[in-house]
């Protein structure tokens, strides 16, 4: 990992269409009317973060050079990240043409949530068996079947894979292997480096020339953003693309 430019775009321009009427919600919480940021908190919030770079490791859809790389730092079992899964596919499929949008999924799974870690090498022996394709299609279906909050039944998580064409004997040995478990954590501990403190946590890569910007859509505290309501995500893309 390296560490990145720090924001130079005006963090003002994040909040135009009304990001600052956004419902904040950070770890599983919801917090009171008053931690939601102001214009000048907002402005002034330009923490440094250090962000792995979109390799070819990361689970994308789209390009890596896309004018704007969404990275999701997101946990299976946090109903929030359920939201903002169904927010980031319309605003990928809204944008994802002329290499407009990108958006990257990285894995940080909270403590509180048990189910979560193994969910998440779920989806890498999805990826294992089936590559990045089968790995969207496996992680839709685990945020569109989970109530969150641990609800989804641990036996699904084979029957999946062969819903979406996988071998399932396969992916139950990959499964049972534990052997991406340590990729997980290293995630996890990627995902703290960025900036995470809880889910989901979204940071954008944007082109800017020959550089990219790297904007964490954080408060003036650095807590990440949340769940930000799809009206309010599409302005801040608006804002960018002009």
């Amino acid at each position: 990992m390296h560490k990145l430019h720090k924001l130079v775009v005006p963090f003002s321009i994040i909040i135009a269409g009304g990001l600052i009427a956004a419902a904040i919600y950070f770890t599983n919480t919801a917090p009171s009317a008053s931690a939601k940021p102001s214009v000048a908190d907002l402005a002034k919030s330009k923490p440094e973060v250090v962000v792995a770079p979109v390799s070819g490791t990361d689970h994308i859809q789209g390009s890596k050079d896309a004018k704007i790389v969404v990275v999701e730092y997101s946990d299976t079992e946090c109903p929030f990240c359920k939201r903002h899964h169904q927010t980031l596919t319309q605003i990928f499929n809204d944008y994802k043409t002329n290499n407009q949008v990108a958006w990257v999924y990285r894995h940080f799974p909270l403590d509180i949530h048990q189910k979560s870690p193994k969910e998440a090498e779920a989806t890498e022996c999805a990826n294992e068996l089936g590559g990045n394709a089968k790995f969207w299609e496996y992680i839709d279906m685990v945020y569109n079947v989970t109530t969150s909050n641990d609800g989804l039944d641990a036996s699904l998580l084979p029957e999946f894979a062969e819903k979406i064409g996988l071998d399932r004997a396969a992916f139950t040995t990959c499964l049972n292997s534990g052997k991406y478990a340590a990729k997980i954590t290293e995630a996890k501990n990627a995902g703290l480096q960025a900036g995470a403190r809880g889910t989901p946590y979204t940071v954008l890569l944007v082109k800017n020339g020959s550089k990219v910007d790297t904007i964490p859509l954080v408060d003036d505290k650095g807590q990440g953003l949340g769940a930000i309501p799809y009206t309010a995500f599409k302005s801040i893309i608006e804002s960018f693309l002009k």
